[in-house]
């Protein structure tokens, strides 16, 4: 059966992007620093068809099953708006993506087996055409920070993999929106390099102590 995980690059301070997002300032103040230990990777440049070389340690192959592991990806309709002028015609994810919108579009099908679905029928509705789409494949929630926060607090995250970088960016935190009551996490694997360190957890109800 599909897994629903989300995986991100995030800072030391929980944020996923930095001050001043915009349209023409993708990502935000800091955004470079947050995922620069992404564009050093081989998986990473070949995906995008930046050219040969890339470090092949261990950042390599998280990314590399990552990407083997993904059947759909999910996003919000904010990510999408901000990224869509920054992805090459071959978009990156060479998956069905399922935008949660309110305003309903026409899918937009890129080369390389990317075609964007728009689903203005809430997060359930997305989540119940990614699981038709991925045929068991698991299914990556990719952003922002809003759309994490819906599925986590709705309980349909089974994963969370969070990349920590070393910096702070005082910008968009991840879990603003959480509620603290509504989940637990159990801590399944920490894996660390020179540039990163990243962080796997379960995701369950939460348990509350007996009083």
């Amino acid at each position: 059966m599909s897994k629903v995980f989300v995986s991100m690059g995030i800072s030391v301070d929980g944020c996923i992007e930095g001050p001043n997002a915009s349209m023409e300032n993708m990502g935000g103040d800091g955004w470079g620093e947050l995922h620069a230990w992404v564009l050093r990777q081989r998986a990473f440049r070949e995906r995008l068809k930046l050219g040969d070389g890339g470090e092949t340690g261990a950042d390599d192959r998280l990314l590399e099953q990552l990407f083997a592991r993904t059947a759909v990806s999910v996003m919000g309709r904010r990510m999408f708006d901000l990224r869509e002028r920054s992805w090459p015609e071959e978009a990156p994810f060479h998956t069905p993506v399922f935008v949660v919108t309110h305003q309903a579009r026409v899918p937009w099908e890129r080369p390389g087996g990317t075609t964007f679905h728009f689903v203005d029928e809430g997060i359930h509705e997305a989540l119940r055409r990614a699981r038709d789409a991925a045929v068991g494949g698991d299914i990556r929630v990719c952003g922002g920070a809003d759309l994490v926060s819906q599925y986590l607090n709705a309980g349909l995250v089974d994963e969370l993999v969070l990349s920590v970088a070393p910096t702070i960016l005082g910008g968009r935190r991840l879990f603003d929106r959480v509620d603290p009551g509504a989940l637990g996490l159990s801590l399944v694997e920490v894996l660390p390099s020179p540039h990163v360190t990243h962080l796997r957890y379960a995701v369950h109800p939460r348990r509350l102590a007996p009083r």
